[in-house]
């Protein structure tokens, strides 16, 4: 479930459209909304068809022909061949035979038009839902892997683009070397990009893919923001991430790129983990915020970047992120040292946790202060989102709105206002 291995830089998840919206539209009737959710969509296709409703997915397709019709096919591909990844795929399709692919669109022609129209349904719920955040005044975060899964359809369709052999195996695996989350590293097994190959046509695949996440979010964050000056290399026959090396990435070059051919993107870069000089000096350059976690903060002493203190304006601060522990289950398990100076950081022996943690994260000099709904909800270790170099039982955690109580609400909303963090509009 890992939303760091996707099949698509670009695609979304269609398992989020709302079918009660398309029967709102009269593209499915009231009853369908009941059907399995893949037969409701297609029904949605075939009305827009023999009613000669596509004007707006003609102009989908237009828009996004750069990721649009490789996306259809690799989905469809991976569906004939039982889901398999496509380096297990028949030898024509695994390496893009021209003359079996033209045939397999020629057979398939319906059922990739519908995997297209999937699309457009989703990208037309979410600019509407878009639309609607920012005219109250709200803007939508979004958060990219800065690799795409081996398992993808850019790979597939641009293999030249990545660091793979004569049979389009990886031969080197992107990671972290241990740090805090792991004593053995992290070994996400994501192939890396052959930059020398981008840079001919001046990153031109990464300009698409930022493209494409302007038009969905008004913030982007690019999950480690490090690997752009340089990134850990794993051979891909390692079982750990502890044997690799540090590559140099043209980070400079390639957000020179993004930035000129997509001047109204706002990024965040997550810097955490081994940041050196060169990177922070990276980020400065275009001026994107960096991230501070309050839960690094604590047990040691006044250098810590993660202090309050410490944190400059340009950065957004989190109480934890997707990768810590809840902040309630991080306090319950943290040593004394860590309570220690937390308790005379706060000049209380016994803080209400996680709103302590809240309140001080609001009190900083960030410009955007960011706190994960399960410390909202002030739950423990058992509503843990994700522990890093670990596959099994990460990102399952769900909440009903039911939790949020009106009395989660008003503590929520009485911190940002006694901060100054309310909005105006």
């Amino acid at each position: 479930n890992s939303p760091y291995q996707c099949v698509s830089a670009h695609a979304a998840n269609t398992a989020f459209i709302s079918l009660h919206q398309l029967a709102k539209e009269g593209l499915i009737a009231e009853l369908d909304i009941q059907l399995e959710h893949i037969k409701a969509l297609n029904m949605a296709y075939h009305y827009c068809l023999t009613n000669n409703k596509h004007d707006g997915f003609k102009d989908f397709c237009r828009q996004h022909n750069a990721w649009l019709n490789d996306f259809a096919l690799y989905s469809l591909l991976k569906e004939k061949h039982n889901n398999a990844a496509w380096n297990q795929w028949v030898t024509p399709y695994k390496n893009r035979d021209t003359a079996a692919l033209n045939a397999f669109q020629t057979e398939h022609a319906s059922a990739i038009e519908q995997v297209k129209f999937h699309q457009y349904l989703y990208f037309k719920q979410w600019d509407a839902l878009k639309t609607y955040a920012n005219a109250n005044n709200i803007a939508l975060f979004g958060d990219i892997p800065i690799f795409v899964a081996y398992d993808s359809a850019e790979v597939w369709a641009k293999p030249s683009l990545f660091k793979l052999d004569e049979n389009n195996a990886m031969t080197v695996v992107a990671g972290v070397p241990p740090d805090y989350f792991s004593e053995t590293g992290q070994r996400w097994g994501n192939p890396h990009y052959d930059w020398d190959e981008m840079a001919k046509d001046n990153y031109a695949w990464w300009v698409a893919r930022m493209r494409t996440q302007s038009e969905l979010f008004d913030l982007v964050r690019i999950d480690h923001f490090r690997g752009l000056e340089a990134a850990w290399e794993i051979p891909s026959d390692e079982e750990t991430a502890m044997n690799g090396t540090w590559v140099t990435a043209p980070g400079d070059a390639l957000l020179a790129a993004i930035y000129a051919q997509c001047p109204d993107i706002h990024l965040v870069a997550e810097d955490l983990g081994i940041i050196t000089e060169e990177v922070d000096a990276l980020r400065l350059k275009y001026n994107i915020p960096g991230m501070k976690i309050l839960q690094f903060a604590f047990g040691g002493d006044e250098t810590n970047p993660y202090l309050p203190e410490n944190i400059e304006e340009n950065s957004v601060v989190y109480t934890g992120t997707h990768d810590n522990d809840t902040t309630l289950g991080w306090y319950q398990q943290a040593s004394q040292e860590i309570k220690d100076h937390l308790h005379h950081y706060l000049q209380n022996e016994q803080p209400d946790m996680p709103s302590s943690l809240i309140t001080l994260a609001f009190s900083t000099a960030a410009k955007l202060a960011i706190v994960p709904m399960q410390d909202i909800l002030a739950l423990d270790s058992d509503h843990r989102m994700n522990t890093p170099g670990t596959i099994e039982n990460n990102w399952a955690w769900r909440f009903n709105w039911q939790q949020l109580t009106e009395a989660h609400q008003q503590q929520f909303k009485q911190a940002v206002i006694d901060a100054g963090r309310a909005c105006n509009g």
